[in-house]
This record gives C-alpha cells, sequence and structure tokens, in this order.
C-alpha cells in the first residue's frame, strides 16, 4: 500500500479534528483576532472572497455577512478546506447563508478558476499547507487583479512561546519568522507586503486547563505577542488561463 500524500495525511487529521468538535473550539480560540483581521479587510457589498482552510466555517459566516446584498450586487465567499468532514460541518452550519459555497480542496490545487477573488483570508492554516510556495502560487492565481490577501498565522518563530505547541502537532509544520514570510511573498510577485502584529484581548481566566503551553503565564505572554497578519496584494494584472482543466 502507497505512503498517503502530504494533503491525505492533512485530510486525515483535520477528519479526525472535526468529529472531536475541535471546530467550535478553534473558533473560541481565533474569533477575537479574526475579527480584528475582518476590520482590516475593508470587506464591502458585493466583494468575492476566498476562506483557506475554512475549517468548520465559522470565520466564513462573518464574511459572508458583510459582503451579501450591495449596490454592487450579491457577494460570495467559498470557503475551501482539505478535511470533507469539516466541509460537511461547515455545510450543515451554514444553511441560512445564500452567498456561501464550501469546497473540499487543496490549498495546492485550488479547485477554482483564475482572476476571481476581490479578497482572500487564511486563519491559522497556512503554516500546515506542505508546499507553500505552489499554495502562493495558487493564490495568486485565483485573485483578480489589485485583489488583496490576509494570511493569520498564530505559529511563527518571532513568538516563541507559540513553538511549544510544535511537538504535540501530528503533522508537521512550517516554521519561517516574520522577514522569511514577507520575502516568500514578495518572491512570488505580490505587492504592498506588509506585517504585522495581532494580538488576542481575551482574558485567560485563573482556572484555565492549558495542555497546548507550558504555563498560564506562557499562554497570556503568547496571546500578548499576538498572531502575524501577512497582508499582500496581487499586481495589476490577470493570469492566463491554463491550457488544461485544473478541477
Amino acid at each position: 500500500m502507497s505512503e498517503p500524500s502530504s494533503d491525505e495525511r492533512l485530510q486525515q487529521e483535520f477528519n479526525r479534528w472535526a468529529e472531536a468538535g475541535e471546530g467550535e473550539k478553534m473558533e473560541r480560540h481565533h474569533l477575537d483576532i479574526t475579527e480584528k483581521t475582518i476590520r482590516l479587510m475593508d470587506l464591502r457589498p458585493g466583494e468575492r472572497v476566498l476562506d483557506l482552510g475554512c475549517g468548520s466555517g465559522w470565520a466564513t459566516r462573518l464574511l459572508a455577512r458583510l459582503v451579501g446584498e450591495g449596490p454592487e450586487g450579491f457577494g460570495q465567499v467559498v470557503g475551501v478546506d482539505v478535511s470533507d468532514e469539516m466541509v460537511r460541518q461547515a455545510r450543515a452550519a451554514s444553511k441560512d447563508f445564500e452567498n456561501i459555497l464550501y469546497v473540499w480542496g487543496s490549498a495546492e490545487k485550488i479547485p477554482w478558476e483564475e482572476n476571481f477573488f476581490d479578497k482572500m483570508l487564511s486563519v491559522e492554516s497556512f503554516y500546515y499547507y506542505p508546499d507553500q510556495d505552489r499554495a502562493l502560487a495558487e493564490l495568486f492565481r485565483v485573485m483578480a487583479p489589485h485583489g488583496r490577501m490576509f494570511i493569520l498565522i498564530n505559529l511563527y518563530k518571532d513568538n516563541p512561546y507559540s513553538l511549544q505547541w510544535v511537538d504535540k502537532l501530528k503533522v508537521p509544520v512550517h516554521v519561517r519568522s516574520e522577514a522569511e514570510y514577507v520575502e516568500l511573498l514578495r518572491k512570488h510577485a505580490f505587492e504592498n507586503v506588509e506585517a504585522r502584529r495581532i494580538p488576542d484581548d481575551t482574558p485567560t481566566p485563573d482556572d484555565y486547563q492549558t495542555k497546548s503551553f507550558k504555563s498560564l503565564d506562557d499562554l497570556r505572554a503568547f496571546k500578548k505577542m499576538g498572531a502575524l497578519l501577512l497582508m499582500a496584494s496581487k499586481p495589476d494584472l490577470r493570469t492566463p488561463a491554463p491550457g488544461y482543466t485544473i478541477y
């Protein structure tokens, strides 16, 4: 029997997470930093947004409310995740939304057409992508000219507290610094690349149980230092369609 591919390993692990109810837990843990990021996205009704690594769809629903009906038409949000179980949960929880579509797929082969998305959000999933270069090439392809992307990363070298949970993860991850990520985005021809820290201001109760950090003080320090938010734009150019069908 052949070894599972990197994407298959991710799919198996995140299906396990989905079945364990981790989708709701991720919403609780990431809501504060995600809401701050969404404010920076300057979303407008009518825009088309990609939520890459959407999980159970909690952020997708936040985005969908902001781009719904407006003078520019009906905005749409597409959630993509490598876990078919997460996609199932996301669809079940989003039945009231007419402007959301969930697609099962890989960040390294996004099942969508060229030059489509005005904005893109990725919350806490980018460091899992086995081939980050390939994922960025795909994002460049599916984003519209002048499209803006927002990648939120809780695990990066400059936040030493985040490194405490690398060994606890059952799948390999990338650990890069802010400077390395900025350079990576520029290498892929993205413009207006900037990085900032997004602290998590939710209080940590004294009786909070953590398995990911050595102590509550470390968890609080991790939240205070914040997640790394990478922002960048696709230049004013259209990516030609490939001479083959990609999905």
